[in-house]
């Protein structure tokens, strides 16, 4: 069976390869009775890079179902790509706050809090016998 030509356009603006996604179509669990114990229309798919797996059997049909679990698929692998963009950026701007210049008044208030922390341990030392 082909893919629908939007699905593969998502995947390929991705930078994923359909091929890379097995498929496999297994019956369904749960109510259905009779129907659901005789017919394969639950389709599960496992995108093995990643090890991303998708079951739908939400419809009746092998081929809705089919349809539906690609779509979920498309939609959890723009996921994965979305957070690791944000966690680039999130990346690159943590560096840049640790890495930029401090203000005049940071330097100010850095030195007045260590010669705050220097009196105070300078009450410290060796107690000296007299």
């Amino acid at each position: 069976m082909a893919l629908p030509t939007q699905i593969e356009q998502r995947f390929a603006a991705l930078g994923f390869d359909p091929a890379e996604v097995e498929e496999r179509f297994v019956r369904g669990s749960g109510p259905g009775g009779q129907k659901i114990n005789k017919t394969s229309s639950t389709v599960w798919l496992r995108h093995r890079p990643t090890g991303i797996e998708v079951r739908c059997q939400r419809e009746r049909s092998q081929s809705a179902n089919r349809e539906l679990a690609w779509q979920e698929l498309s939609e959890r692998l723009a996921e994965r790509v979305r957070s690791a963009a944000s966690a680039a950026v999130s990346e690159r701007e943590a560096e840049r706050r640790r890495t930029r210049q401090k203000s005049r008044r940071q330097k100010v208030r850095m030195i007045e809090a260590k010669k705050h922390r220097a009196k105070h341990k300078a009450g410290r030392g060796r107690v000296r016998e007299e």
